[in-house]
């Protein structure tokens, strides 16, 4: 009987490991012969640009992603059909300005026709090492496939070599979709990543690549996977610029420039640290707050204004002629033990509301509330992860696009970037146990994008949005037969982080706090200080920082979820003011989750007096980490005197060096909104350098890390391994609140 094993990477296994069972050789790329294909002739030129405009194109008819927008997918069209398994189809892409007449796709770049091409091995210094045994024929359409003869790369060291008048570019020929395109963001995979390996490092790639350990080494297929995901970046370039110059513009763009870094270290990653998760498939609940700094062409009247929005995770209702069910904000991690070969495959779903406030020059605000949107969906791409010493989750990971207002006066598509996942997942007692938690943060930026529908497509308009997202996500593990007794008699510390957008006075309010429950039966009893900082609806003029509490009694009840096999409690929860909510009311505070021990719960919040965000409880402990090195996660929504910032810690590193002292290190991305100009920019990467903190335990796990105007204030979790914490910041002639994860790095 044949196995049946689709690769979370997006092709099949199983002729693999058929062959690896009969003992059959299993081929890998054979580099023996070059190929070069001229194509047309090459013409002359002070530059690129210059050149550009004196020559006469020939532009291929090939499938165009900007007429071929569709949900379920990600940002980059394939275009496979024809192809056999050993072939790649390959699609050139320049700037506009060195192809001002040439086919308009995506990212407004220019499909052209090469003068030639040319496909030959590579290493870490990036020069021509020799031939590839390959073939190509031309397609009626134009476009240009190439047949690898003893099967398709799947490592570093094959490049497609694409020339232009006077613009050379590379792609690898490793692409998991199979239609390569060559362009500025190939190029820049293969110029910023390849070469930055040592000869050993790059010699430890080639021998996983090869399987010279004489097992399976899974990280081969990293490459395939960045080197299609690349393409799913929506990120324009600009229309004046040659190659160097849109190079630069791509390096300049920090949540791009940190993917490739970070991808390119997790292809060097030692096989033997990866793991599994001990469970054979493992579901969650996911609680999900996603905030954002972006710039709106929407509405002709605000064209250009800067606009805050907030994300929180939503059940769905799906009717059908069955009757109507339910989406649930959920994870899946599946893991697959077979032949030595240790898998852990992550997919995910999240529905999702969202609220805006629109911030236009002269201190102007609109609020757009979740009325004017329709549910939309963050889902993943189903994938392959790495499981590093059995607690950090590591993987490459593509978000779907989605579409909404079908058959209203605006169809709307959604685009989001991929992103670098570095997650924290919980240890395990017993062998078959799943992992309880597994806790993140992440930056996708991304466009709403008018569509028009034409009779088997939805080709992309003009730009609706540009916006970049900061998120932070909790899934707790699902377990039928959940209890508000695991809760029952138990205290927490609380932290909180959530926004208010509204007309009036204080068109913006950003309030955070920490604080404590305790929880008998269904009555939740809370102490907490806050503080909050707002803008002035008159005058744009910054407020705060404002303290207070939000000293309450609330109530705590399960949230029955309706399944397949009928209606179960799995650990979902609703938050109210007073009585508890039914199974399908929406609750006065927010829904959340909870794990099946009870030792952490997450609720969205959705309520107009505590506004829109995200609160953590994690069960009080004595406990205290004394050392020890934590991925820090999260984000900080800041104000200052004409300007919007967006700041998102893209995997920096807390570490406790004594029980008094602590060390914050890394990067940041900053999206900053110009009220006055009109300009929102894109993620830039900051270095925040080394900071050194002092660090202070209180009772109960509370911690608190100060550095002059830096305080991070909130409490460890049972087992010392997490951290939760509130960020408030005023250096810098601003004011920031946030919140804050921090896991433990293992060692």
């Amino acid at each position: 009987m044949a196995l049946n094993i689709r690769s979370p990477y997006g092709f099949s296994l199983s002729p693999l490991l058929s062959n690896v069972l009969s003992g059959s050789r299993v081929w890998l790329p054979s580099l023996v012969l070059t190929s070069v294909v001229a194509l047309s002739g090459c013409g002359g030129g002070d530059s690129a640009v210059d050149e550009a405009g004196s020559r006469d194109n020939s532009f291929p008819p090939t499938k165009n992603a900007r007429d071929d927008f569709s949900s379920g997918s990600t940002g980059d069209s394939n275009n496979t059909n024809g192809l056999a398994a050993n072939e790649v189809r390959v699609t050139v892409e320049v700037p506009s300005a060195l192809a001002p007449n040439g086919e308009l796709t995506r990212r407004n770049l220019r499909i052209v026709t090469p003068d030639r091409i040319e496909v030959y091995r590579t290493d870490q210094s990036l020069r021509n090492l020799g031939s590839v045994d390959v073939t190509h024929r031309t397609e009626g359409s134009g476009a240009e496939v190439i047949t690898f003869s003893n099967g398709l790369p799947l490592g570093p060291d094959v490049v497609i070599e694409a020339v232009y008048g006077n613009t050379r570019m590379r792609a690898l020929a490793a692409d998991s979709d199979r239609d390569v395109k060559v362009n500025p963001f190939s190029e820049y995979l293969v110029s910023h990543s390849i070469s930055g390996y040592s000869p050993d490092q790059f010699s430890q790639i080639m021998d996983c690549v090869d399987d010279a350990s004489g097992e399976l080494c899974l990280n081969k297929y990293v490459w395939s996977t960045l080197a299609d995901q690349v393409h799913d970046f929506e990120i324009d370039i600009p229309g004046d610029v040659d190659l160097g110059a849109a190079l630069d513009h791509l390096d300049s763009r920090g949540d791009f420039a940190r993917y490739v870094d970070s991808m390119a270290a997790y292809a060097v990653l030692d096989e033997q640290s990866s793991g599994k998760i001990s469970a054979s498939s493992a579901d969650y609940n996911s609680v999900f707050l996603g905030v954002e700094l972006g710039q709106t062409f929407r509405e002709s009247s605000l064209a250009g204004s800067g606009q805050w929005g907030v994300r929180t995770a939503q059940e769905e209702s799906v009717t059908d002629s069955n009757g109507t069910g339910y989406v649930y904000p959920a994870l899946t991690l599946t893991s697959f033990d077979a032949f030595n070969i240790r898998v852990t495959s992550l997919a995910s779903d999240v529905p999702y509301n969202r609220e805006a406030l629109i911030h236009q020059a002269g201190n102007e605000f609109y609020p757009r509330g979740t009325d004017h949107w329709d549910l939309n969906t963050h889902a993943s791409s189903p994938g392959a992860a790495t499981l590093q010493d059995n607690t950090r989750l590591l993987a490459g990971r593509a978000l779907y696009q989605s579409v909404t207002g079908r058959g209203s006066s605006l169809t709307i598509g959604w685009t989001r970037n991929p992103y670098y996942l570095d997650a924290f997942v919980s240890t395990t007692d017993e062998a078959g146990e799943a992992p309880d938690r597994v806790l993140g943060g992440y930056f996708s930026a991304g466009k709403a994008i008018e569509l028009e529908a034409t009779e088997d497509a939805l080709q992309r308009k003009a730009v609706l949005e540009d916006h970049y997202l900061s998120v932070l996500e909790l899934n707790l593990l699902r377990q039928a037969g959940f209890s508000l007794d695991q809760l029952n008699g138990r205290q927490y510390n609380v932290a909180f982080l959530a926004s208010r957008f509204a007309d009036g006075a204080e068109p913006l309010v950003i309030e955070s706090g920490v604080g404590s429950w305790e929880i008998s039966g269904n009555d939740v009893h809370q102490v907490m200080t806050t503080t909050a900082i707002a803008r002035d609806g008159g005058s744009g003029a910054v407020t705060g920082p404002m303290a207070g509490d939000r000293n309450a009694d609330w109530t705590i009840s399960t949230r029955p979820s309706r399944l397949s096999v009928g209606d179960r409690n799995i650990g979902r929860l609703n938050l109210d003011i007073s009585n508890p909510s039914g199974q399908f009311v929406t609750p006065d505070l927010g829904i959340g989750a909870s794990t099946p021990d009870g030792s952490l719960l997450a609720f969205n919040l959705d309520n107009a007096d505590t506004g829109d965000g995200l609160l953590i409880a994690a069960a009080q402990t004595g406990d205290f980490p004394q050392s020890g090195r934590f991925r820090l996660q999260g984000l900080a929504m800041g104000l200052a005197d004409g300007e919007n910032r967006l700041r998102h810690f893209d995997n920096a590193v807390l570490t406790i060096d004594s029980g008094t002292t602590a060390t914050l290190t890394g990067q940041t991305l900053k999206v900053v909104h110009s009220v006055a100009n009109e300009t929102v920019s894109g993620p830039v990467a900051v270095d925040e350098g080394e900071v050194a903190l002092t660090y202070t335990q209180g009772g109960n796990g509370e911690v608190a890390f100060e550095a002059g105007g830096l305080t991070l204030t909130g409490f460890v979790a049972p087992g010392q391994d997490q951290l939760f914490l509130r960020l408030q910041d005023a250096d810098g002639g601003e004011q920031q609140l946030g919140l804050l994860i921090a896991t433990r790095l293992p060692d």
